[in-house]
């Protein structure tokens, strides 16, 4: 039973990167084998890659220095429970200039119906090309693996041998990773869910072939690894607030930090948001060829819990840099949230305050760990004005809150320790009315007192 996927290859020749006129060559090769009549949304696989492909196509008339051309497989020969044409593949149109709606034309005209001969498609189509000269691309789309006795990466190796590199993207619907594992001998892939999300792969994967300048954007560990990942990324027209790009940074299936299509002809701010945010200016892109930009992202987390809470309790922490106080991040006590490697400062948000400093080492977890809390219940016969203070091992008294004023009852949540309350009744007005009450506060307990 074949997988539930579309599959994008790119085939491109050896090119020399200082030929900014070179004619391209992109040959479209669409898979219209039976399976492809099976739904995916409120479309069928073959409608939506029709549909995607024709609006592809449209789209790259009036580009310079570009021809196209299609081929299809799996449209000639039904598949039946006893028969599949291996041969069925099929130059549609050739290369040629001005040849688009001939081609949107004759996509909109094809039926599904056969099998998926991957390997003799790819082994054909280096043939459809009618020379060496330009850049030469093939993008495959395709909802399964090689159906018949030919091995596409067997056919791979032979277009390597000749000085042709393939490279691949995956767009898998839900369907087990593990399974891409077969096109590994091939190259990259990528996966996706939904329709817009194989429209957007198909153009990035035309803006590549179209473009001979690629950029990367490693978020480097402190030992010079581009590990770090999973961070929105702004890239603005330098020296200005002209946003440019926005991306969510991405190590692709093979480990490495995806490669981006940037226009060389700006130069960038880039700002990386992690916590905090990392700055990198003026940076310049070089035309015709593969720009990587290092950025030092080394990261590690602060989890902040409690150690013996009988019940979820809702308490925040405020993080700061050591030498700035300058909230960074409000984190809830049992979450865990990323931070840069460094020192940072913790208030943690309990009656009364907690403070700690903290070292995040590079992809380490420095853990606070926090009692419980308990409660203060009290009640009065009259209306009361007062405050709780915390009583410390040298007799000392610090402030924790005020009582809300003129009320005769409340309750207040308290880290475990011993507090005294003093207080007066609202209506009295002389100072040697005043009193105090000791009392005693246990994680996960109410402590009852009558004043």
């Amino acid at each position: 039973m074949k997988k539930f996927l579309l599959i994008v290859f790119t085939v491109l020749s050896s090119i020399s990167f200082g030929q900014e006129t070179e004619l391209t060559r992109i040959l479209f090769i669409l898979d219209a084998s039976n399976s492809m009549n099976a739904h995916w949304g409120d479309k069928t696989r073959i409608e939506t890659a029709k549909d995607l492909l024709a609006k592809t196509v449209v789209g790259l008339e009036g580009t310079p220095n570009l021809e196209i051309a299609l081929r299809v497989y799996g449209h000639q020969s039904p598949i039946t429970a006893t028969f599949q044409d291996c041969d069925d593949t099929k130059l549609e149109v050739p290369f040629g200039k001005n040849n688009h709606q001939r081609i949107t034309s004759r996509i909109k005209s094809i039926q599904a119906k056969g099998t998926t001969p991957i390997a003799r498609s790819l082994e054909a189509a280096a043939g459809d090309f009618p020379d060496a000269k330009s850049r030469n691309i093939i993008i495959l789309i395709t909802d399964g693996l090689e159906a018949c006795d030919n091995d596409p990466c067997v056919i791979a190796k032979k277009l390597k041998d000749k000085g042709v590199n393939v490279t691949p993207f995956v767009i898998g619907l839900g369907l087990d990773l593990s399974y891409l594992e077969k096109f590994n001998c091939i190259g990259n892939f990528t996966d996706a869910e939904t329709e817009d999300a194989f429209a957007k792969v198909l153009q990035s994967v035309v803006n590549k072939a179209l473009s001979n300048t690629t950029t990367q954007i490693n978020l480097n560990t402190v030992d010079g690894s581009p590990n770090e990942t999973d961070v929105t990324m702004f890239l603005y027209e330098a020296g200005t607030t002209n946003l440019k790009y926005t991306f969510t940074h991405t190590i692709n299936l093979y480990g490495n930090p995806d490669t981006l299509i940037l226009d060389p002809a700006y130069k960038y701010d880039l700002v990386v948001n992690t916590t905090p945010r990392i700055e990198k200016k003026d940076i310049t892109i070089l035309k015709n060829t593969h720009n990587t930009i290092e950025v030092d992202a080394g990261q590690g987390e602060i989890q902040i819990r409690w150690l013996n809470a009988a019940k979820p309790y809702q308490v925040d922490a405020r993080i700061t840099l050591q030498e700035d106080p300058k909230t960074l991040n409000t984190e809830k006590i049992g979450g865990t949230d990323r931070y840069l490697v460094g020192w940072y400062n913790v208030e943690i948000l309990t009656l009364p305050r907690i403070y700690v400093s903290v070292n995040v080492e590079q992809s380490l977890k420095a853990s606070i760990n926090i009692k419980a809390p308990g409660w203060i219940k009290y009640t009065a016969g009259s209306a009361i004005t007062g405050q709780i203070f915390t009583q410390n091992d040298n007799g000392t008294f610090d402030w924790v809150c005020n009582l809300e004023d003129g009320t005769k009852s409340g309750k207040y949540q308290l880290q475990p320790g011993a507090y005294r309350l003093v207080y007066r009744q609202k209506n009295l007005k002389k100072s040697e009315y005043t009193l105090e009450k000791n009392f005693r506060i246990n994680s996960n307990k109410t402590t009852s007192i009558q004043l």
